[in-house]
């Protein structure tokens, strides 16, 4: 991928005209300070929605509109150059590995390829950088740095500048859920059937894919972005837009830091494209386009991992099931994260509500119940894709584990269903009945639509 400027905080000009861009402002990681002294928040491409807003009648007159929601999601910038390119040092303390680390997140990372892993105690432990320290310790685990001559400092920069541009606001997709499909793909990337053939740009593409995947992810969904005619809709075409902006973003932070600037052009150039490869393909929208590929390949028996192209492939495979494994943890923790993308998507309904737009699927908070929502969800998404992951690795252990923590956990949703739903699964037209995890097009469409991911 060429380039003839590159400014994070400014914009990239691609020579290709295929590379579905003309330009692209990249994410700032500075902060403004307000008039008490105290750092506001910061304002990425995605301004923070402020739900407050919306009930303050100071503003009822002014926000009814569509065209407030378009302003409230419109890029904002304060700066057009990034802390770096103004020479101002970063304010976040440096934990450089073990050093500094607490005991009790030292404990944990020592336990950190079990599938039980506690994300939300580890983030409380680590102050809410659970991110920045997994990463540091996989790369170090993985022996990334050495192979790769990566400078720490570096390194430590890159990754708090990838976790301060997720949003905190955000219910689901924050910092704690992209440290949560990191530990995910660090599990996945040990399975027997893949570990022996990955070498280390692979781990190091695969781990850092899933920290990056949903940077800067605003909280709302595609066709939210879409029907508000946000400029990024424009700007991609209304295809792949979020991942789009999240691999975009992610190059930016790469570029400013300078992590790869000691490695070869072509190397950082083959670098980027895979990790867009990867992030594009955690888009719900290509689901069954995975799936068959997927199916075929195990039907045939012809995946040759050998060869970089199937080991690619099985590393999106490998995203796309840490991207959606939540259904798949252990009962107290799954319950957390379907709370979570639930609270997000009613979020959108009120606010789709309040400017008289369409509320989109799963998004009602009166209609839609959390577990109809987890449910469908498990059986159209989860379930056709795991049961395939399963095939792959020969049904080990951590697989047989997963499948077991999904059936366990949809029969838990099924006996909190509100009772005319639980009486209408049980007589067979419910959303999972007899379908062996493979639901209508329609019912699969708006699981897919649901989904902000």
């Amino acid at each position: 991928m060429s380039c003839l400027m590159v400014e994070r905080c400014g914009e990239i000009l691609f020579e290709n005209p295929d590379q579905n861009a003309k330009c692209v402002c990249m994410l700032g990681d500075v902060r403004l300070r307000g008039q008490s002294g105290f750092p506001a928040e910061r304002r990425g491409s995605y301004p923070f929605i402020d739900f407050r807003l919306l009930n303050n009648t100071t503003y009822s007159g002014e926000i009814g509109t569509k065209k407030k929601v378009k302003r409230l999601l419109s890029f904002q910038r304060y700066f057009h150059a990034s802390r770096l390119l103004r020479g101002i040092i970063p304010q976040a303390p440096l934990h450089l590995l073990d050093e500094d680390y607490l005991g009790q997140a030292r404990h944990m990372l020592s336990k950190v390829g079990m599938w039980d892993f506690d994300i939300f105690l580890f983030d409380r432990l680590t102050n809410g950088n659970s991110l920045v320290t997994l990463l540091c310790h996989l790369f170090n685990t993985h022996g990334l740095i050495h192979h790769f001559k990566l400078d720490m400092v570096t390194l430590h920069r890159f990754l708090v500048m990838v976790q301060e541009d997720y949003h905190s606001q955000n219910p689901y997709h924050n910092a704690v859920h992209a440290a949560d499909v990191t530990q995910a793909m660090h599990c996945y990337l040990k399975e027997p059937k893949l570990a022996s053939f990955l070498t280390p740009l692979d781990i190091m593409l695969g781990l850092l894919a899933a920290a990056a995947h949903d940077v800067d992810h605003p909280g709302v969904n595609q066709p939210f972005l879409i029907k508000t005619n946000h400029h990024l809709a424009n700007l991609y075409q209304n295809m792949s837009v979020l991942e789009n902006h999240h691999w975009r973003s992610t190059i930016g932070m790469l570029r400013e830091s300078r992590l790869l600037a000691h490695l070869p052009k072509e190397m950082t150039q083959d670098i980027e494209q895979q990790l867009g490869s990867l992030i594009l393909a955690t888009d719900i929208n290509r689901q069954n386009e995975f799936l068959t590929r997927l199916k075929a390949h195990l039907h045939n028996k012809d995946l040759r991992l050998e060869d970089a192209q199937d080991r690619h492939f099985m590393l999106q495979i490998a995203l796309k099931c840490a991207d959606i494994c939540n259904p798949c943890r252990i009962w107290e923790m799954s319950k957390q994260w379907s709370e979570r993308v639930c609270e997000e998507f009613y979020r959108q309904g009120e606010l789709e509500q309040k400017f008289e737009l369409e509320i989109s699927p799963l998004c009602n908070q009166q209609k839609d119940s959390i577990p109809s929502i987890q449910i469908g969800f498990m059986s159209y998404i989860v379930e056709p894709l795991f049961r395939e992951w399963a095939h792959f690795t020969g049904n080990s252990a951590l697989s047989e584990n997963m499948l077991g923590h999904l059936a366990h956990n949809k029969d838990q949703w099924k006996s909190l269903l509100p009772r005319p739903h639980r009486s209408r699964d049980s007589s067979g037209s419910g959303p999972d009945h007899d379908h062996g995890g493979q639901g209508t097009e329609s019912e699969e469409r708006t699981a897919r639509e649901g989904d902000s991911s």
